[in-house]
């Protein structure tokens, strides 16, 4: 195990910045995830730390020994990337043993790692078998075993997952996490798959145009985004946003959403500004069709135009009009006897973000 210090990086490609600044710590033992779209320099950090792109800019720390010009192949490092990497002409056997032979290994000591790794993996009936004859979860299992196999420092995942299926994909994440359960070595893991980054994370950091747009747990990302970029990355459906204003009443503040005015919230007094222009926020799980589905009294009923309803299976996808604008309600009934309804937010889970920085108002 490792603790992984990033100090100050930068990347460049000619005249491109893709890292622009990037100052980051993984813990010993941490599973961290490097979360954002294409194009904001997750993969490209990720790579600087295996030494398989120059650092432009900055340093790179493991265990605080500075690694910007140390060999790849002496960091130390394993890495599993998406496109599996397989040796084809070589069996299951020969592929996780590669490293080992390279190595210097007896023979004895190389299948005493194999076959331990095989078993893990589940892959001990395949281990004559080549990789032209395996599934595409497979195929990754054979590349995640070679890089146990080494027992590195560091585990590197470069979205490994992207080429399977998503039920394989979600029994890869199990596997995955139950690996790091047991081996406890630290990891990062590159993802644009939000999903992903909740489920296995101790940590996420979301990158955005190569920098950092914030970093917590799960949890933290979920419920305290810092900006109207994370609050709409993270979320199986996107956060709702409405144009508002925040206004103040006989030394009261409230949020103009058209003809409504709701209450601010304790949580965001500290940084309210007259006639602030404002992105409201709240996810679509977060609106309900009857005031007793919320279980405090902090509560706004909202009058609201039903346009249109999408079934999802377990739920249904309300999209409503109010303010003259869409708001999208995750629900599981459509007990509804018109076109008009009376929506309720859940004023404990609104979030407010200021038009201009897009930064979040709450303290």
């Amino acid at each position: 195990m490792a603790r992984v210090e990033f100090r100050n990086i930068k990347k460049s490609f000619g005249d491109v910045d893709v890292v622009k600044q990037f100052n980051f710590i993984v813990e010993d033992g941490e599973f961290v995830v490097f979360l954002g779209p294409s194009g904001c320099g997750k993969s490209t950090t990720l790579r600087m730390l295996a030494g398989l792109e120059t650092i432009t800019a900055g340093e790179i720390f493991i265990d605080d020994k500075l690694m910007n010009k140390v060999d790849a192949k002496d960091r130390d490092l394993a890495m599993v990337f998406q496109s599996y990497a397989l040796y084809p002409h070589m069996t299951v056997y020969e592929n996780i043993a590669f490293a080992l032979k390279l190595k210097g290994f007896s023979k004895p000591a190389i299948d005493a790692e194999v076959q331990k790794a095989a078993s893990m993996l589940e892959l001990t009936p395949l281990l004559d078998r080549k990789p032209k004859e395996l599934s595409g979860g497979q195929r990754q299992r054979v590349a995640m075993g070679r890089a146990m196999v080494r027992t590195p420092k560091v585990f590197l995942f470069d979205e490994p997952l992207s080429n399977l299926d998503a039920k394989l994909r979600g029994l890869m994440r199990e596997e995955i996490k139950q690996l790091h359960k047991e081996l406890k070595t630290t990891t990062i893991y590159v993802t644009h798959d939000q999903i992903e980054a909740m489920t296995l994370a101790d940590r996420i950091v979301i990158l955005k145009d190569g920098y950092v747009a914030q970093v917590g747990t799960p949890t933290e990302v979920f419920q305290r985004p810092t900006s109207k970029f994370v609050a709409q990355f993270i979320g199986s459906q996107a956060m709702n946003m409405l144009d508002a204003t925040l206004i103040k009443q006989e030394d009261e503040y409230f949020i103009a959403l058209g003809d409504t005015h709701i209450p601010l919230p304790e949580r965001f007094k500290a940084r309210a500004s007259r006639n602030l222009a404002l992105h409201l926020g709240i996810r679509p799980t977060d609106v309900h069709l009857r005031a007793e589905q919320i279980d405090h009294d902090r509560i706004m009923p909202i009058p609201a135009t039903i346009k249109d309803k999408e079934l999802l299976g377990a739920s249904i996808l309300l999209k409503t009009e109010v303010a003259g604008q869409e708001l999208i309600a995750e629900t599981h009934t459509a007990e509804l006897e018109s076109d008009h309804a009376t929506l309720y937010l859940d004023l404990d889970a609104i979030h407010l973000f200021d038009v201009l920085s897009e930064k979040s108002l709450a303290s």
